[in-house]
């Protein structure tokens, strides 16, 4: 059962593109298998118990759909309108109640202390300012609640893994419409404000080298 509600704003900030933004949404519903095999394990282990209502940062075409209990309703903070018929469909399989809103995760429109939960998985990589969604993350979110993540990083500076992640930034960036493989996240989290933070840091080993170093974790309030 799904129920989709628009919430379209005009000072989002999002600059659609209709070609990267199609290419981009069928990358992500064909590459989901692989992925979900590579980043399945952290996925369970952070987004495991999650609740009837939780809220998503940049959904995509709904990878992490199935790690919410059927019934349940996901608040999907999504700009990217190349990405909502494959969201929507995505729901409508899972059983998924759907809020879509089409905001940035820096400017959600939620009220202040209205979510229990917030995720995001390789979302913080592409927003305009990871400092300031994480602040909106921390104003949504209700005390004792939880922020759950899984992101891709820099590497640590001298390695071969940074050194491509520097030759490639540029083309990476236009391609997946403005992600960095160069973005100290960890660092951007723990500053945040957080009363606590777990992270881990794990290597996948992937053609994707810029791709390949990672962290996920729970930030609570």
């Amino acid at each position: 059962m799904t129920d989709s509600i628009a919430d379209t704003g005009s000072d989002t900030g999002f600059r659609q593109h209709a070609g990267r933004g199609r290419f981009n949404a069928a990358f992500f519903r064909a590459m989901g298998p692989y992925l979900d095999a590579e980043l399945g394990p952290r996925k369970q282990r952070v987004f495991a118990g999650l609740g009837d209502r939780v809220v998503e940062l940049g959904p995509g075409v709904g990878a992490n759909l199935p790690y919410l209990p059927a019934g349940a309703t996901l608040v999907a903070i999504e700009p990217n309108r190349a990405m909502h018929a494959g969201l929507r469909a995505a729901a409508r399989r899972h059983g998924i109640r759907l809020d879509l809103h089409e905001r940035t995760a820096e400017r959600t429109g939620l009220p202040d202390a209205s979510a229990d939960t917030v995720i995001s998985s390789l979302v913080l990589c592409s927003v305009a300012d990871p400092a300031a969604a994480l602040a909106e993350v921390r104003r949504i979110l209700r005390p004792g609640g939880s922020f759950r993540f899984a992101e891709h990083v820099a590497a640590p500076d001298g390695t071969a893994t940074r050194a491509t992640q520097r030759v490639l930034r540029r083309p990476w960036a236009w391609t997946f419409e403005g992600c960095s493989c160069e973005r100290d996240l960890e660092g951007a989290i723990r500053a945040a404000g957080f009363a606590e933070v777990e992270v881990e840091r794990y290597r996948l080993r992937t053609p994707f080298v810029p791709f390949n170093t990672h962290i996920a974790g729970v930030a609570r309030v």
